[in-house]
């Protein structure tokens, strides 16, 4: 596996985003026997990036994180996220005021067994607190050594330059992969101007570019999937279109869908790093292959060449929490 560096902090080309081992998709919660494995497997497999957030569950992500991790912290670089849950009650879905995040760090550090966190976002912008006094809670926090960096999830460019102005931005997380490609005209080169690094979350489109999403009766009632536009009737048959673009490049390639997918992220530039998602050792196990993968100018250039997915990414409420 190749390492690459976002900004300071150098990170395995491809990381692990563990969400899915224990919330919003169906079957999460049910085997976390798999799950702990499918840590292990991606440690042995060169994977040294591992991402959660305290809301997963809510908190049951980080514990899991945290046991998988047992002996095994110190090769990993641990990313967790705090803001969509207020600790003091606060109402409007977000709360990255100073105080909530001292409470919110030293209950990630407990949950996750460990004495720092290694990459620390603010998981929504939040409208009701200045950046600048988020960023300045964060920046004391690397000063007292229980985070190392900081980042921002689904952040725009004008919140990224005024949180930078206060203190490094290691890295940006936001969705991006060829079903979302929504970061391309603003934000990556805001990043790239600024030394900043980028994290794609749901690379494969939330399963739909590996090409075995083929219905959505596929969804149990607790999958998130089941009411997103993307996966709404008519948004769902021209979004099959699209995965089957991708599984005619695979077939040439000789690789599966999901590792095209990722190979195309990764031909984006070295200052990228996707976190696929998985509770199955078999699926890290193929998701990391993609490293290997090598998709020529001409099959890029097909990729690339796709119409946007149809369909918002998210709901209504979802989508007024992201800066794009």
């Amino acid at each position: 596996m190749k390492h690459i560096r976002l900004r300071d902090l150098e990170v395995s080309r491809i990381g692990l985003g563990a969400m899915g081992m224990s919330h919003g998709y169906t079957g999460a919660g049910t085997d976390e026997a798999e799950s702990v494995r499918t840590v292990h497997r991606a440690l042995e497999l060169g994977v040294t990036f591992i991402d959660t957030a305290e809301v997963y569950g809510p908190y049951t992500n980080e514990e899991l994180v945290g046991r998988a991790l047992k002996g095994r912290r110190d090769q990993v670089v641990l990313a967790t996220k705090f803001g969509l849950i207020s600790h003091s009650g606060r109402e409007g879905g977000t709360d990255s005021s100073p105080a909530n995040v001292r409470t919110a760090v030293e209950g990630s550090l407990r949950r996750l067994d460990t004495d720092r966190i290694d990459l620390y976002y603010q998981h929504r912008v939040d409208p009701g607190t200045p950046i600048e006094e988020t960023v300045g809670a964060l920046a004391e926090l690397v000063q007292e050594g229980k985070i190392r960096y900081i980042g921002l999830s689904e952040a725009g460019p004008d919140t990224v330059r005024r949180a930078h102005a206060v203190h490094p931005v290691t890295a940006v997380q936001s969705e991006y992969s060829l079903f979302t490609r929504d970061p391309e005209a603003r934000v990556l080169p805001v990043l790239r101007e600024l030394g900043i690094g980028f994290v794609p979350f749901s690379p494969l489109g939330r399963g739909f570019l590996t090409g075995t999403i083929r219905s959505t009766d596929q969804f149990d009632p607790t999958d998130f999937r089941a009411d997103n536009p993307r996966f709404t009737e008519e948004n769902f048959r021209h979004n099959l279109r699209l995965a089957d673009e991708v599984a005619a490049v695979a077939a040439q390639v000789g690789a599966t869908p999901a590792q095209v997918a990722l190979a195309w992220l990764l031909a984006r530039g070295d200052d990228i790093a996707p976190i696929p998602g998985t509770k199955r050792v078999a699926r890290v196990e193929e998701n990391s292959a993609a490293d290997a993968v090598r998709l020529s100018d001409e099959q890029l250039a097909r990729l690339t060449g796709l119409p946007p997915a149809a369909g918002d990414t998210h709901n209504e409420s979802g989508m007024r929490m992201m800066e794009r």
